[in-house]
């Protein structure tokens, strides 16, 4: 790179850098300014602006302050006190956010559970919320119906539509409710930004949920963070399909659009078809994304409007670099902002100078700055590797390692954890590089390169150990995804009778073009022999979680075994290439009846 190229892209990355620094840095755990006082701020300054529009109807930034004001009166209507919990339990719809930050303006946490669980998993995220009251709406009424009878202790079901039974009609209650700010001295008084404002749930890729406690400080870090970060301003039009129960619609683009006076285009969810027609007609200036999301738009057929917008910033995470291409160069969005944070964890990157296919940056002129490192890493063992001092081992440029974040008190170091202690103990790791010094572990493989790029390489349990090599997923994944007719692709380990390791497994979603033989011929020219599938399964479509991230425990557990699995399954024969998968095929190869 040439030295004018290198050097304007050392100062986008610094301004980009120093705007979102410049926002965040007067968040401290003890101040008594919390996420309410800052949309309050923002109300104030944008009363008559509009705030949010969702199907048809929209509300200005004082009309949003005036919902959330009578949820603040309703919660100390029913008595509750700082510290208490209620669970919000619904799809994305108008008032989702007036409501948690009304409840935060009177101490109460909201515990935003995921709308699309039912039975086990939605019995479990209300146990662990410890929440006595539930908001839901017509759509999630009947889930809740369902698990209420086995919850721990009774959680009273507030509904927004037609009550029955014991049901309460909560539009009713708000009625009586005042629309003005509560007396902020008495309703927040002693409370400081260290205390929970929210519960946020994992995905459950690999189990059931954990709640990730949310204080106050770390919703600002989310909200402020990136009002700095996307440089939006009063403009801007912010288009919201992903979960609002999630801190990355949740949390960073509201308040990309909130804090800076913009307004979010919000919608129920995400519909690749409707997209571009969508963002063009509400002239949207940004969208938020994940990288799933992205994925939907690049493999949906071209539409008339998919370059006719206004879109200056697309933001998000999980961005695969072929799929950033589509962005820039089929759909000609302005650019592309990179990010990645774990909603509990305490580091956070971006890439502010939009190097195609990283996460962020740590350049070496600013590593004390800082808490980021990438340790050695044991995929077998799935832990750090120490030294003879029984100190870990920093990853050398190129080289992959789990990346992990230093724990200290300020704000941007601080690790609040999850509301289950043994939880948050386990991604502790203690003794790091100094007696005494505790770190937080992401739980991801990454590696840096000599600029200080960080690129993203696999989720820890993803990777797998094959032939006495490490597997990543989502390499394997990135590969096969470009073969002719691969619509979606989900790749994992599993293991095969007493072999070491795990063979690779491939679950696809093909299209007519598909021909098996062909993977075959491909796998063979563009993967190295360990990272080819053994195995491959055709489904008509995935499992995903509420963040279109693919679940794979149910995968694992089904294996390759045709008496479990109904879907087409093709087995690797070393001679012949890809072939049915039939019981007789499956016993041969549990007898080892195959040089695998």
């Amino acid at each position: 790179m040439s030295l004018p190229a290198r050097l304007k892209r050392e100062l986008k990355f610094l301004k980009g850098l120093s705007r979102t620094l410049k926002r965040v840095k007067s968040i401290a755990p003890d101040s008594s300014n919390l996420i309410c006082d800052d949309l309050e701020a923002a109300v104030d300054r944008w009363r008559d602006s509009q705030a949010i529009v969702f199907e048809g109807k929209s509300v200005t930034y004082g009309e949003l302050d005036a919902i959330a004001n009578r949820y603040a009166h309703w919660a100390k209507g029913q008595g509750l006190t700082r510290g208490q919990t209620v669970a919000l339990f619904m799809p994305n719809r108008l008032e989702y956010l007036a409501i948690w930050y009304g409840l935060s303006k009177v101490g109460v946490a909201t515990a935003l559970i995921n709308n699309q669980l039912t039975g086990p998993a939605l019995a479990h995220c209300l146990n662990i919320s410890q929440a006595l009251h539930c908001i839901v709406d017509p759509e999630t009424s009947p889930c809740f119906e369902q698990v209420k009878g086995g919850l721990e202790r009774h959680v009273q079901q507030w509904v927004l539509g037609p009550a029955h039974g014991d049901q309460r009609d909560l539009a009713n209650a708000l009625k009586s409710c005042s629309q003005l700010r509560p007396d902020r001295v008495t309703a927040r008084n002693g409370l400081v930004a260290k205390d929970t404002a929210l519960y946020i749930f994992t995905s459950g890729t690999t189990g059931l949920p954990k709640a990730a406690r949310i204080t106050h400080m770390r919703a600002q870090l989310y909200m402020r963070g990136f009002a700095g970060s996307t440089d939006a301003k009063a403009t801007d039009r912010i288009y919201v399909t992903l979960p609002l129960y999630h801190a990355t619609g949740g949390l960073c683009a509201m308040g990309a659009a909130l804090l800076n006076g913009g307004a979010v285009v919000l919608r129920k969810k995400f519909s690749a078809s409707a997209f571009w027609d969508d963002v063009v007609a509400e002239n949207c200036t940004m969208f938020v994304y994940i990288g799933e999301l992205c994925r939907y738009l690049a493999n949906h057929p071209e539409t008339p409007n998919e370059r006719a917008h206004k879109i200056r910033l697309i933001f998000g995470n999980g961005l695969r670099p072929d799929v950033w291409d589509v962005m820039l160069d089929r759909f000609k969005v302005g650019g592309v902002l990179e990010f990645y944070g774990a909603t509990e964890g305490n580091v956070s990157l971006f890439n502010f100078d939009g190097r195609r296919g990283a996460i962020g940056r740590v350049p070496r002129y600013l590593r004390k700055k800082f808490n980021i490192r990438i340790v050695k890493f044991d995929v077998e063992t799935e832990t750090p590797v120490r030294g003879p001092n029984g100190c870990c081992i920093e990853a050398a440029p190129g080289e992959i390692g789990e990346c992990i974040g230093h724990i200290a008190s300020d704000a941007r170091s601080n690790f609040t954890g999850y509301a289950d202690k043994a939880a948050t103990e386990k991604k502790i790791l203690h003794d790091v590089f100094d007696k005494g010094d505790a770190w937080f572990r992401t739980g991801d493989l990454m590696r840096a390169d000599g600029d200080g790029y960080l690129y993203f390489v696999d989720r820890i349990g993803d990777t797998f150990r094959w032939k006495g090599e490490n597997v990543a997923t989502s390499e394997v994944s990135e590969r096969l995804s470009a073969v002719a007719g691969v619509k979606e692709v989900n790749v994992y380990g599993v293991p095969v009778g007493e072999l070491d390791g795990k063979a690779g497994m491939a679950s696809l979603v093909v299209g007519p073009e598909f021909e098996i033989a062909a993977l075959a011929e491909y796998v063979d020219r563009e993967l190295p022999a360990y990272a080819r599938p053994i195995f491959v399964r055709l489904q008509p479509e995935i499992e995903t979680t509420g963040t279109f991230k693919y679940r794979k425990i149910d995968l694992v557990q089904e294996g390759f075994d045709p008496a479990r699995i109904k879907d087409p399954l093709y087995f690797r024969d070393p001679a012949k290439g890809y072939v049915k998968l039939t019981k007789a095929v499956h016993a041969k190869i549990l007898a080892g009846g195959y040089r695998l």
